[in-house]
């Protein structure tokens, strides 16, 4: 069975419920409220669904044929991260779910007003969306001295605020802060940031090191992260 999700980038809303005239309200709701809905009316069939993945967040009743709410929850928990919000006729079931600890993410009691559910599935989907967002690979950061320089996003910061920096600078001073305390002659770094011969364009060098001292150093006249070693060139000093 292909589902109505596959390939798309919306966020994937599963309903395991089986009084299907619920169902289908949630579905038209959730649906409006531009997501994507697939129905399961029963347990073990909607367990199955959630497990597999592809969906961002379960609406699970806890009666249900085939498997109890409170046993597909378990299971979705084992293997899956994702939001469940969990619905109810009975507020016992809420207290129950409570007492077990067993990580519903919401409860709502039927009946419930359809745009009370979406404003919960929003904000949990929002939730998910930043949590993820925060476990996602950190950017690529060199950090000294109070001097910060974020290759990912190619911004510089000294102290916590941001110098702005034109693409040469930037090139310039990341390439210098990656290979610390090594000499380089003005040739070798023309030839390193702008890619070609420095034949008559050191000059170049001289103006682009003197424009980021003017941004990052306290003193441009003494500078404590760009060097200049005389007859030579420049060094970062870590």
């Amino acid at each position: 069975m292909s589902h109505p999700w596959e390939g798309a980038h919306m966020s994937r809303i599963l309903i395991i419920e089986d009084e299907e005239s619920i169902a289908e309200l949630e579905k038209d709701y959730l649906e409006l409220s531009g997501f994507e809905v697939e129905i399961e009316t029963d347990g073990l069939a909607g367990q199955a669904r959630a497990l597999q993945g592809g969906c961002d967040l379960v609406i699970l009743d806890v009666m249900l044929p085939g498997a109890d709410g409170f046993e597909i929850l378990k299971q979705i928990r084992r293997e899956r991260e994702i939001p469940v919000v969990m619905v109810s006729a009975k507020k016992d079931d809420i207290d129950k779910i409570r007492g077990l600890g067993l990580g519903a993410d919401d409860y709502v009691t039927k009946p419930f007003s359809p745009s009370e559910l979406i404003a919960r599935v929003k904000a949990h989907l929002t939730r998910y969306d930043r949590l993820r967002g925060s476990a996602a690979a950190p950017n690529d950061e060199i950090e000294i001295r109070g001097l910060r320089i974020d290759k990912t996003a190619r911004r510089v910061y000294l102290n916590g605020e941001e110098k702005i920096f034109t693409t040469k600078e930037f090139d310039l001073l990341t390439f210098l802060a990656e290979h610390p305390n090594r000499v380089y002659t003005k040739g070798e770094l023309f030839k390193n940031i702008w890619g070609m011969d420095s034949v008559g364009e050191i000059a170049t060098v001289t103006v682009h090191v003197k424009k980021i001292r003017e941004k990052i150093e306290d003193d441009s006249s003494r500078p404590t992260y760009i060097e200049t070693i005389w007859g030579v060139g420049y060094r970062f000093k870590d």
